[in-house]
């Protein structure tokens, strides 16, 4: 861990130069972080979740004709005992008319109102960087997409298209254990590993999104359209013993606004699970709605409170005994800026009445320079059963620390 950490800061400290040099716009940060568990969980005797030393750089190139994006982390995991290169973008931007934007290669996509849940986004998210410790950046993966806007005068068209499909960075029990209906206990990094059948790589298999945008009054309004597959490997194929991701279809909408002296949102989605549109097969999940309200207000001078309420509701809901056909969670987002804004103390709360669990994101920042930044936090589930949502997570409970120097 220090050699790597120290490598990455002579990496950091040549490149920009060397950037500079080569008239690129460039910018990055050298990054190290560290987590453990507060809890003891069963399943392992390893209590970090998170040993890494991380350097990102970040190239941004204008020409004539495109614009060129190039950001890339270079990893040393010391919980994996491995070194990687994570490219989170590598595309070119074009216009090729006045009206029209076109972004070709690896990009981070992401639209909706949701803040922390999301029904209308359904490109690739890694829960396990979000369990674990890592800056929120890292919850949104990058996917391989073309993605085309068109600006209208009063209406603005969406569309991107993956032609792979990229799943979520879903829980796995490699790091963060959970609880395994099948098996009726919590899986860990000692028990067999999920290993799902993946859609092949054709043209059939891509992912297709679009969205509408435009404005009514003083309400920014979307609509939404997804054709793909379930993000996370929630089919299962008893003939073959194996997971897989099962089709999925999603419709949705959603609005936003001033309202009350804040800002109000609320978003709608219907999930058409294209594998049993009947609804009674048990090892595909069912079709679903899910809906949102939330509201956000100033409390003070730098601090502010947000709600949100949200329903997952199953459709042709089967007796199958994992779980119940209404899901509620209610969440508060709180933000309060201090020491002349340098430092940041905010807390994001779940909480399920009717799974009895909750989940708190405690988070702490404090700028030393306009380079350090230093941010402490949290991770701790709740709940009074081991087969809920947040409730599987209970033996996780963990905190973490970070030092990012910027450049």
């Amino acid at each position: 861990m220090r050699r790597s950490l120290v490598a990455l800061t002579l990496a950091a400290l040549w490149l920009p130069s060397a950037a500079r040099a080569a008239d690129l716009p460039f910018h990055g940060f050298v990054e190290a972080a560290a987590g453990a568990r507060v809890v003891n969980d069963d399943t392992t005797d390893d209590d970090f979740l998170l040993e890494e030393a991380r350097f990102q750089v970040d190239i941004l190139a204008d020409t004539d004709a495109a614009t060129l994006q190039f950001r890339a982390d270079f990893l040393h995991d010391g919980v994996e005992e491995d070194s990687l290169v994570d490219v989170r973008e590598a595309n070119v931007a074009l216009t090729p008319l006045d009206s029209l934007d076109l972004k070709v290669g690896r990009q981070v996509l992401t639209w909706g109102t949701g803040d922390l849940i999301f029904l209308n986004d359904l490109f690739p998210k890694d829960w396990q960087s979000f369990f674990i410790g890592r800056d929120d950046e890292y919850l949104k993966k990058p996917s391989d997409a073309v993605r085309g806007t068109w600006f209208g005068d009063w209406l603005t068209v969406d569309v991107a298209w993956m032609p792979v499909f990229e799943a979520d960075g879903y829980i796995s029990g490699e790091r963060i254990s959970y609880w395994n209906p099948l098996a009726d206990r919590r899986f860990g990094p000692d028990d067999p590993a999920i290993d799902p059948d993946e859609p092949a790589k054709s043209w059939g298999n891509g992912t297709l999104a679009a969205r509408l945008s435009g404005s009514v009054g003083q309400w920014e309004t979307e609509l939404y359209g997804f054709r793909g597959h379930w993000g996370q490997p929630k089919g299962f194929d008893p003939d073959r013993g194996t997971a897989y991701f099962p089709r999925l279809e999603a419709w949705g909408a959603s609005v936003r606004g001033s309202a009350l002296g804040g800002v109000a949102n609320a978003e709608f989605s219907w999930y058409r699970s294209l594998d049993d549109l009947d609804g009674d097969d048990p090892t595909v999940p069912n079709s679903q709605v899910r809906a949102l309200a939330g509201f956000g207000h100033e409390l003070a001078r730098d601090q502010t409170l947000a709600v949100q309420a949200y329903l997952e509701r199953t459709l042709d809901y089967p007796d199958a005994g994992f779980t119940d056909q209404n899901r509620w969670w209610l969440t508060a987002r709180y933000t309060g800026l201090f020491l002349q804004q340098n430092l940041t103390l905010s807390l994001f709360g779940f909480y399920s009445p009717t799974e009895d669990d909750a989940y708190l994101r405690p988070v702490a920042s404090y700028k030393v320079s306009d380079e350090v930044l230093v941010t402490v936090g949290g991770n701790v589930f709740l709940g009074a059963h081991d087969d809920t949502f947040f409730g599987q997570f209970s033996d996780n409970t963990n905190v973490y620390g970070r030092v990012r120097y910027s450049f």
